[in-house]
């Protein structure tokens, strides 16, 4: 399983983008949590999922420039990770990278 799926929330180390949406039924997340990760889930795995249903939920919950604000941000880093991917890096690879140019002086 790809560890980009796999986050720390209140603590845990968690699969929250999985097929069964198993935040849905957790206890560790509240009504505005679980609809932030639907509209996550949404974002990033099936955007038809963002039905009016799910918008009413989420105008509910959020403001106008909150929504655009988490919706860019899930688009950016997962747009990154992916992009990632294809780049056939692993984990922190990229970071070390950065660093050691960093450390000789700059980026080249």
């Amino acid at each position: 399983m790809n560890t980009a799926q796999f986050v720390r929330v209140k603590g845990h180390r968690m699969s929250l983008l999985d097929e069964k949406q198993s935040f849905l039924t957790s206890d560790q997340f509240t009504h505005r949590e679980k609809i932030g990760l639907r509209y996550c889930d949404a974002i990033m795995r099936n955007p038809t999922h963002a039905d009016d249903a799910m918008w009413e939920e989420l105008h509910a919950e959020f403001t106008d420039p909150e929504l655009v604000e988490l919706g860019h941000y899930i688009g950016y880093y997962s747009g990154g990770q992916r992009w990632l991917l294809t780049l056939h890096t692993q984990h922190g690879e990229l970071a070390a990278e950065m660093a050691e140019r960093k450390a000789k002086g700059g980026a080249k």
